[in-house]
Parts: C-alpha cells; structure tokens; sequence
C-alpha cells in the first residue's frame, strides 16, 4: 500500500497531490497556531507546517548509560533548503543523520553521548546552550512522570495557558532542581481528531458495522496523506507549546504510546476494524509519527533500547546507574481478548530477568493494579447506550476479557518481588485521576502510582466515587495477594479527581514520590521503602 523509502516512511510522491491546495489551507491551519482554527477537516499547508515547525525545540530522548557514558538521541527540524549544523558538546562535534524529509521540513537526528556524573551537563546547537544533568548516580536523582497530554476534541483551540498550566508548574520546578529524567506514560498526543481529515476514516470511527474493507488502492493512498499531514502538523503544534518545550529539550524522555496516540480504543475495537484496509493505515500513519516524534527512529532504524527488534512491538528497557526503566508497548499486538502478544510477553520478561535485584520504574500506559471492573462489564449489555464504552473497559488489564493475562502479569511481579529481588514500582496513566494501589508479597509490596491528566480534565466525579467503591470491595485474582487501591497522601478520596501529575527522588538507597495536583497543590512524600504502604 505504498512505496516505502529508505527511512521507513512512504515515497513523497504520495503526498505530492496536495500540494496545489497548500494555499487553501494555510490561513486556516496558521490560525491553529493562535487557537483560531474551526475547520478540523482541513489540512496543513506546507508553508503552515513551517510556521508551526520553526516553533518547535529540540526534542531529547533518553537511550541509556553504559560505561560511564550517558547516551542521547535529540531530534530537531529545519526548513529542507537549509544546511543542518554540527551538535557540540565539551568534548567534540556531532553531526546529524536525516530521517524525514517531506512538506519542505526535515527532521534531524543527531546521537551523541556525554559522561555520566555532570551536574551541569549540555550540548550547543546553532549558538544556543541547553543544560542538562547526567549525575545519576547522585543522592538526589529526579523523575517526572506524565499522562494523557490533550483531550479528545478540541484540543487545538484550548488556551494554552490554561491547558498547560501543570506543565508550567514542572518547568517551574525544573529550574528550581534539575530534573534527570522525563517519562511519558501514554497519550502523549490525542490523535482522534484527525480521523476528520478523511470521509472514509470519519466513517470508520463512526459506524459500528463499517469496517472499510470496501476501498480501493487509491482510497488508501489519500487516506494516508491526509492523515499524514494532520497527524505531522498536529504534534508540531502542540510539542511547540513554551510551556513544555524547554524541558523537552533538556530532560531526556522515555515514551510509550497508548490508545490515543493512535485513535481512542486502537487494539480493544472489532478486529474487523483493526485489520482493514482503512484500519491498518491509520495504524501505520500514527506508528510513523510515534516513532518519530516519541522514539527519534523510523521503522527501519529502531534504537537498541527496544526489547523487541522485529518491530512488532515498541517496548523500551533502558538501563541507568541504579535504575531500570522498564515500558512494554501494550498497543501495537493488542486485541480484544489480549493485551500483549507472546513476543511483547517473551521480550518484557527477558528484561524483568535482566533487572533483576535492581530497582526497576515499571511503566504500564493501562494501571496493572486497579478494581474489579467485571460488575460494570456484566451490566454494559442491559444498560442502553453502554455499549459505546465496551471498548474503554477491555482497555483495562481488570478486564474478564484479560483475565489469565492480567493474573500472568501479577504472578510474574510478584516473582521479581519475592524470587529474584527486584524493587518494582509501576508507573501507570490513562484514567485521568490520581491514586495509587498495592500488591502484597511476602517480602514487602509493590506500589504503583498513576499519574494522569497533565492535560485532560478529569471525568465527573461520580466517576471517580464510582471506581472507589468499586475499589472497596477489593481484589485478590492471586491467592495471598490482595491488591488495595490507596488514596495519594492527603487526600479524602481513593481517586483524586484533578489534573496532576508525579515526581520521584532517591535518596541514597531510599525511593520517594509526591504528586502535583492542579488544585490542591503538592502531596506529601510517599516512602515506597516504607514498611506500612498506607505511610
């Protein structure tokens, strides 16, 4: 469906039948840059895309440490007529290697290296400084996690500053103490909108019993560049936003997708839709900008922290001085009645056997620990109109949908608990409210902490009352090993109903957690070395 290039993209010729209407659009998609932008089903133009890409900074991505050295990737854009210019560091020069060339940008990717130990850290690219921090195996290393940037519709004409009001509050932060590392834990674009950009795609979201397997070639084609050129000038607009631009320029990220950056339930709707002609292009089309923009790679260029190098997958496993990150992609072999494939599982248990006895930050873009969500599922088929959420339900690893899988996934942390030492703290997003849960083991307990909605506005409340009764009733799917859902320190209720997001430090040998809530400002610290969990 398509003539790749050497970067793993599509030939631009396919994208080449547009570009008589870039006048039409430019107007309209150069006021998306100012939040004027009605029209959702028109497109970018090449000269709005380059308004729009001259807005975005570097983008810095963490590939690990080893030997003393910290790895990065950093990804920049530059209009196709300008040379590219050398990355310096204090040590040397680092020249860039292309890997997309379309709409008059290209993007750059430069990898380079520093030593491990710098509080003060930085590269220079076209005369401008950015500083960075490579003492990870300091007493005080600093994470931030973050979940769900952007919200379903209209998430191109929010105010800025009120959309991005906690991630003013992190660069905030960042300037005060440094942070050493950025983790992105699903949704990081909301990509649903741009299903508008085509008749047929629309139709695909819109109609259960449509699943596009009517199309021709030529159908797929223009299917895929209208999505191409939406999904492309979307992320340059909302990575481009300043109040999150300069940490993403001097904070190495880790990213997984989730559902969003794909199209809302991608992998839990019909398999009917997700095999189609129209389904598997708009698969590929977000896979190209994921890698892209959240992993600086092309499918035919994966970086080694990938677990799974036959690209079936996109599961990282990065390794720093005391400290395994740990992120399957639970999206790419998802389907109604799984969540990961053999090979997801095969790769992820590989690298849970290679961080064993280590302190492992587990990111699960879908809570591993959560409440019984097979009473809401027995009701979905006698409550009118329910049906319509089936698929955000099968999302779930509570799902009875994913039941072995779910109880593999606890029985395989609770062997690293017990068996093979390993301190596991799984980071989740995706249901827009902060709480956090745990897992007993004989030899202490597994937390995790979900963070979600740096963006999103939270569900109603209702909601929220809703899952912690739920909660209350308990689950145990292990023998011996109840799971609890807990409140965030401070909090009244099980599931705090604000936009927010999390930080960890350690200190020394000790591990601590606090949340950024949007109203009730910063939590208390959570000791995840604490003896007694509800501490």
């Amino acid at each position: 469906m398509g003539l790749r290039n050497g970067n793993g993209g599509f030939s631009d010729r396919h994208y080449a039948y547009l570009s008589e209407r870039n006048d039409d659009f430019s107007n309209i998609w150069g006021g998306m840059l100012t939040g004027d932008n009605k029209r959702k089903s028109d497109l970018p133009s090449d000269e709005a895309i380059g308004k729009a890409a001259e807005t975005l900074g570097p983008l810095l991505y963490m590939r690990g440490a080893k030997e003393g050295r910290a790895h990065f990737a950093l990804l920049t854009l530059r209009p196709s007529d300008r040379p590219s210019a050398p990355l310096r560091t204090d040590e040397r020069e680092w020249q860039p290697h292309a890997v997309f060339n379309r709409y008059g940008v290209t993007a750059d990717r430069y990898l380079f290296e520093l030593p491990v130990g710098l509080p003060n850290g930085w590269y220079e690219l076209d005369g401008e400084r950015i500083n960075l921090a490579t003492d990870y195996e300091g007493d005080d290393m600093r994470v931030a996690f973050v979940s769900c940037n952007g919200q379903e519709q209209g998430d191109l004409e929010r105010e800025k500053e009120q959309r991005n009001t906690l991630w003013s509050r992190l660069k905030a932060e960042h300037a005060e103490a440094p942070l050493h590392l950025l983790l992105q834990g699903g949704d990081q674009i909301y990509a649903d909108e741009i299903l508008d950009a085509h008749p047929l795609t629309r139709r695909w979201e819109d109609e259960e019993d449509y699943f596009g397997n009517d199309v021709t070639a030529e159908d797929v084609e223009t299917i895929r560049v209208a999505l191409s050129r939406s999904l492309f000038g979307r992320y340059l607009v909302l990575l481009g936003h300043d109040e999150a631009k300069s940490l993403l320029s001097s904070v190495p990220t880790i990213s997984m997708w989730d559902d969003h950056d794909i199209c809302d339930g991608w992998g839990s709707l019909a398999e009917g839709k997700l095999d189609s002609p129209v389904g598997q292009t708009v698969y590929e089309v977000a896979r190209e900008h994921f890698l892209l923009f959240q992993q600086a790679a092309t499918l035919d260029d994966l970086p080694d922290i990938m677990m799974d190098r036959t690209a079936g997958g996109f599961g990282v496993h990065v390794e720093l001085p005391g400290l395994h990150v740990l992120a399957p992609d639970l999206r790419s072999e998802r389907r109604p009645d799984r969540v990961m494939g053999e090979e997801g599982w095969r790769t992820f248990d590989e690298a849970l056997k290679k961080a064993a006895g280590h302190r492992v930050l587990f990111v699960s873009t879908v809570p591993v620990l959560g409440p019984r969500l097979s009473l809401v599922e027995s009701m979905m088929n006698i409550i009118p109109g329910a049906q319509k959420y089936e698929d955000d339900l099968r999302d779930q690893w509570q799902s009875r949908h994913h039941r072995k899988e779910w109880t593999r996934m606890l029985a395989r942390l609770v062997k690293a608990k017990d068996e093979e030492g390993t301190d596991v703290t799984v980071l989740s997003g995706e249901i827009h409210l902060a709480t956090r849960g745990t897992l007993a083991c004989k030899t202490g307990t597994v937390h995790q902490l979900v963070a979600s909605g740096i963006t999103h506005d939270p569900p109603p409340r209702g909601w929220a009352r809703t899952l912690g009764t739920l909660a209350w009733l308990g689950e145990t799917p292990l023998p011996n090993h109840p799971i609890r859902m807990r409140s965030i320190p401070g909090h009244p209720r099980t599931y705090c109903d604000q936009r927010n997001y999390l930080r960890l430090m350690r200190k020394g040998e000790q591990w601590l957690a606090w949340w950024e809530t949007e109203e009730d400002g910063t939590t208390d610290m959570l000791d995840l070395s604490a003896v007694d969990p509800s501490v």
